[in-house]
């Protein structure tokens, strides 16, 4: 894993369903999304450009887990598994021994299903026997993505049982001393606060110093126990690194976090660093709340500032002027701004809470061209100031060419094309991303020098009926993907 990725998506699918089984008939999906494998790197702002249900919106509310995923993994990477210490984790922990059991017995089942398979004749007993591998396979490939994630070489240690229980600890604690030092910080913030210029002032400063003392202790007292575990992990490494594939599992460690493996409760504090900017400035606002209640709203309940304090009024006022509003406006009610205004609401409340990553969803696409670009600029400009990451999503690739470093491009619910900007605009690869260029208005077609759509023959009626796609990448030059069975002729 690249150390500047901030989510990574693997084989993402999203079905909805349209029919429920009966006697008669098997239930039906909508697959609105189907294999989707992605890495968003950090500081980045990836386009993410389609037809109308192209899946694009879909992915962008999947990945943030306000739709439940199918199928596939979504890791975060802008907190580490410790300081969110999931159930998973603890729970993966205490079963290395008996999923380490598991996959010795799943290599085997594999290797017999993989002779099986090349020796079968009968169509029907290969199909049942490719079945059968498939599961066998999946489940392999979970043990990767879930024990040697946290484990990593440890997984080959002579003494399974020591392992799991001193990594337990390890995140138990650690886990302890990013808490105490949360506490910390918001006790001397308190303590920074007071003026001391009464005597109430002055006992609550004594109490707060007294309660910061104890935390310091406190913290202590952890790092020396976390010191004793971290040595007593390193002769479990030394005895692991005796296996030969150590390495090569010591290397698949990983401290993504797995949001589609949390649960509700554990979600819930990851908001504040995931958010997102909705299409529409009007359905996506309260009409009953004023501005400064709807930018608030999610500071207060996730603790960040008490309601109906200054310092929550002053933080409102500075996010407000930050997004290109007047700081007298908060008062407002929606139904008293315009497009743009309420679009620039919209973002306020995003970046109220100090999110990383930001899916801005057709953030523009409501507005008018002129309003379009100001908005553009200004999260651009945010981005900047603040180190935000963006899924910017959209139908329109001139507006997505001015604002993303890569483009990806989605055509029935799957990814067919990934590229810098500049690239897709100047070498377009897949069909239909030649076809989204030649939708663009331009002033001549000097602009955009590429083969005629026309000349390219791929039957998309096909594609949208059978919903067929190319899962799997080829890569055309460095670090310009496409997924097409016509290669050779979108090449050319």
């Amino acid at each position: 894993m690249s150390n500047n990725t901030i989510v990574r998506i693997k084989d993402l699918k999203k079905y909805f369903l349209t029919s429920s089984k009966t006697f008669f008939d098997e239930a039906t999906y909508v697959k609105a999304n189907d294999g989707i494998t992605l890495d968003i790197k950090k500081g980045e702002t990836l386009g993410l450009v389609g037809e109308s249900g192209s899946g694009k919106s879909t992915l962008g509310r999947a990945l943030l887990q306000l739709y439940q995923q199918t199928e596939g993994s979504t890791y975060y990477y802008g907190k580490t598994l410790e300081e969110v210490a999931p159930n998973y984790v603890f729970k993966t922990i205490r079963n290395l021994e008996k999923d380490v059991k598991a996959l010795e017995s799943n290599r085997i089942d594999r290797r017999k299903l993989k002779s099986q398979l090349d020796n079968a004749v009968d169509e029907k007993n290969k199909n049942k026997l490719q079945s059968a591998f498939v599961k066998v396979d999946k489940k392999i490939d979970e043990f990767f993505d879930t024990t040697v994630k946290i484990f990593g070489g440890l997984v080959f240690s002579q003494d399974l049982s020591e392992t799991s229980k001193t990594v337990e600890k390890w995140y138990t604690i650690r886990g302890n001393i990013i808490t105490l030092s949360k506490e910390l910080s918001l006790e001397e913030l308190g303590l920074d606060a007071l003026t001391e210029r009464n005597e109430q002032d002055t006992k609550r400063g004594n109490k707060l110093k007294s309660k910061i003392q104890q935390l310091v202790n406190e913290l202590k007292s952890k790092e020396a126990e976390l010191a004793q575990v971290d040595s007593k992990i390193e002769q479990i490494r030394l005895t692991a690194m005796e296996s030969d594939k150590y390495q090569r599992y010591q290397d698949r460690k990983d401290s993504g976090i797995d949001l589609t493996r949390l649960t509700d409760e554990e979600v819930r504090p990851l908001r504040t660093d995931l958010q997102i900017i909705f299409q529409d400035p009007y359905s996506s606002l309260d009409p009953r709340m004023t501005v400064a209640q709807i930018i608030g709203e999610a500071l207060v309940a996730h603790g960040m500032y008490k309601k109906n304090t200054q310092r929550l009024t002053d933080y409102i006022a500075k996010v407000m002027e930050e997004s290109g509003l007047e700081p007298h406006m908060m008062h407002r009610y929606p139904h008293q701004f315009s497009g743009g205004q309420r679009q620039r609401v919209g973002i306020a409340r995003a970046l109220a809470v100090n999110p990383k990553f930001i899916v801005a969803d057709e953030a523009v696409s409501a507005l008018d061209v002129s309003i379009q670009s100001q908005i553009i600029d200004l999260l651009k400009e945010l981005r900047e100031e603040r180190d935000l990451t963006y899924l910017f999503i959209s139908h329109d690739l001139g507006v997505v060419r001015y604002i993303s470093d890569r483009i990806a491009v989605m055509y029935g619910g799957h990814l067919v094309e990934l590229a810098k900007t500049a690239d897709i605009f100047k070498n377009p690869q897949h069909p239909y991303t030649k076809a989204l260029l030649k939708a663009i208005p331009r002033f001549s077609d000097k602009e955009l020098e590429f083969d005629n759509i026309s000349d390219v023959k791929i039957d998309f009626a096909s594609f949208e009926k059978n919903k067929i796609m190319d899962k799997d990448w080829v890569e055309v030059r460095p670090n310009h993907f496409v997924a097409c069975r016509n290669l050779e002729k979108a090449v050319n």
